[in-house]
């Protein structure tokens, strides 16, 4: 729930105007929340999910004890009339309670995946991602991965121009690749060299020059298998697909912009040719250079 308020509740004068109106409610004008943790008062009854273009569940502790009628049913309803729905972390045992997650794609906390498959056997379930954009349907692996779902979502609407702002005031990474299998064995990985904050602002203001893994290790005074190690415990993902991930959302900013040279934007970006920002962008966002900048040039 932090989440969400955190990416689409609250104000963003940065950014001239706010993104979204948001709405919390509940079945209930009092509800206890995480076990008597604290108590949510003086929200909406339920009764406002019925006008949202975009219904979000959260987290859920006890995913074994069936949701309220009332609640399955306003989720029901939004599917039914087409909102999109999106579930973080154990919410998605809610979107599957209420049927509308049969053959659909989808993913919650590698901890609840086995009770998931056995409960939900229609659901295709993939247990070792952040996050799955199954089009109208949107789920996240845990709080991290909420963020990164956030994130992704206000990308799709807004472009990566906006996202990165809503980023950089969560102080959070706009791209994070890798999946949940990273974090099975070692929910909290223990870091123990110094932050890659240094090198990685070094390599943001050059991503259009030939940047190597070799060079990025060379900076930050490491060699390649130590510097592949830090991004792995601190970034969760590798330098090279960091690399790409920061291009393409250099690309996709630059086409925002307004440069229609493809030619240009690709090596601006670092990414070379106008044929690898094709297929990085496509990888990126589903849509190619010409689409995305009908939808989200200025």
């Amino acid at each position: 729930m932090g989440c969400a308020i955190e990416i689409f509740g609250l104000r963003r004068p940065e950014l001239g105007h706010d993104l979204y109106d948001f709405t919390l409610c509940s079945p209930e004008p009092s509800t206890l929340m995480r076990d008597g943790f604290f108590t949510l008062t003086g929200v909406a009854p339920l009764a406002a999910a019925d006008t949202a273009d975009t219904l979000i569940v959260p987290n859920r502790p006890d995913t074994e004890v069936p949701r309220r009628r009332a609640v399955l049913d306003a989720v029901r309803r939004a599917r039914a009339r087409g909102a999109r729905l999106i579930g973080f972390c154990s919410g998605a045992f809610t979107l599957a309670e209420a049927g509308v997650l049969d053959g659909r794609r989808a993913t919650a906390h590698w901890q609840w995946a086995d009770g998931f498959r056995r409960r939900f056997p229609a659901v295709r379930f993939e247990p070792d991602v952040l996050f799955v954009d199954d089009g109208d349907i949107l789920t996240a692996a845990g709080s991290a991965a909420a963020l990164d779902l956030g994130l992704h979502v206000v990308r799709r609407d807004f472009g990566a121009e906006v996202a990165n702002s809503v980023s950089r005031r969560l102080v959070f990474a706009a791209h994070r690749d890798g999946g949940q299998r990273q974090f099975v064995e070692r929910p909290v990985p223990e870091v123990r060299d110094e932050s890659l904050a240094p090198v990685l602002a070094w390599a943001l203001e050059r991503l259009g020059e030939p940047l190597t893994v070799a060079g990025l290790a060379a900076r930050a005074a490491v060699s390649p298998a130590t510097l592949h190690r830090r991004f792995r415990a601190q970034l969760g993902t590798t330098p090279l697909a960091w690399l790409n991930g920061e291009r393409t959302a250099l690309a996709c900013r630059l086409i925002e912009r307004g440069e229609e040279r493809l030619d240009v934007v690709a090596r601006l970006s670092g990414l070379g040719s106008a044929a690898n920002l094709r297929v990085r962008l496509r990888r990126e966002t589903g849509l190619t250079p010409s689409a995305y900048r009908h939808r989200f040039a200025l």
